[in-house]
């Protein structure tokens, strides 16, 4: 047996001994400003997308996981699965919450953005893209290929989350602490359930090989996505006006760049987050090295977002 094929086989449950907790979660918006990082526009602005990004993309990890859920033979994996659907899902609920009760009411249109992200996961990543039907000799390895780009996906969040979860350069500007509970929480849960996608994704049968490709789609996804939906919603500001901001034109590229270099911890490096993929993409790698999960429960444990939650089904 060949170093790669010990490699794909070497993991084919669940590398976790702990129970993920999935929460439920109430924001509240009515007081965050638009500006959530006082005197950071931008940046504000290159945040806030993530809003519109995450929902459709979410909620389409779900429907994939469910369906090949019935494929699933460690029973710990079966559970870690369930818990990551029902984490997913709230992550979805709160994000859409502030699309609607946030960027909306401040009359940010985000409708552009959501069609985007709609038509990526419902119409080209659906059972049958763009309508057409997947043979069903190759049902299994488009559901493989799908899985794959999640577990990719997921490392970026797991990165982002880390990112987040430790950041204090927003405390210490004065951020919305609303915005800010919103981004810690989906983090530290991100961190949580960061071994979920890969386990499953190498139980059904996911090589190593392939992670080369899906690394360099989503990268190219996420960041591209990411530039363009913030363009669209700055371009709204007067205050960017003369700028013009579009995904095309090397000026937000270069002003997210310069921000990050600055200081890296009111917004990320594009080639930081680059520079993360690189682990994902050795023999070696594994989730669990990625985070504390002793971190993220502890932020868990008190985020006020959850704990407002349990006091209103109280």
């Amino acid at each position: 047996m060949g170093i790669l094929s010990r490699f794909k086989n070497s993991k084919i449950g669940s590398s976790i001994s702990y129970h993920i907790k999935p929460r439920k979660v109430k924001f509240e918006w009515k007081d965050t400003p638009t500006d959530w990082i006082p005197n950071q526009a931008f940046a504000s602005y290159f945040v806030n997308e993530i809003n519109t990004i995450l929902p459709a993309g979410e909620f389409w990890f779900c429907r994939l996981y469910n369906k090949v859920l019935p494929k699933i033979t460690d029973e710990k994996l079966a559970e870690d699965v369930r818990a990551f659907i029902r984490q997913e899902a709230m992550h979805a609920q709160a994000h859409n919450s502030a699309n609607k009760e946030y960027l909306t009411a401040r009359n940010i249109e985000i409708e552009r953005n959501l069609k985007i992200m709609d038509f990526l996961f419902n119409k080209m990543l659906a059972d049958a893209p763009l309508g057409l039907t997947v043979p069903k000799v190759l049902d299994h390895q488009w559901d493989l290929f799908r899985l794959g780009i999640i577990a990719t996906v997921e490392h970026m969040t797991c990165v982002l989350g880390k990112y987040a979860l430790y950041n204090k350069q927003w405390e210490r500007l004065g951020a919305d602490p609303n915005m800010l509970d919103l981004i810690k929480w989906h983090g530290a849960e991100e961190i949580e359930h960061r071994t979920v996608a890969f386990d499953l994704y190498r139980h059904l049968g996911g090589g190593y090989i392939s992670r080369y490709y899906q690394s360099l789609i989503a990268i190219v996804a996420i960041l591209g996505l990411w530039v363009d939906g913030a363009a669209h919603i700055m371009g709204q500001d007067p205050r960017f006006a003369d700028k013009k901001p579009a995904f095309y034109k090397p000026w937000i590229w270069r002003e997210w760049a310069d921000i990050a270099q600055k200081d890296n911890r009111i917004l990320p490096h594009p080639f930081w987050l680059i520079s993360q993929q690189l682990g994902y993409l050795t023999p070696w790698y594994d989730p669990v090295h990625e985070a504390k999960t002793e971190d993220a429960i502890a932020y868990l444990d008190q985020s006020p977002a959850a704990k407002r939650a349990l006091l209103k089904v109280a």
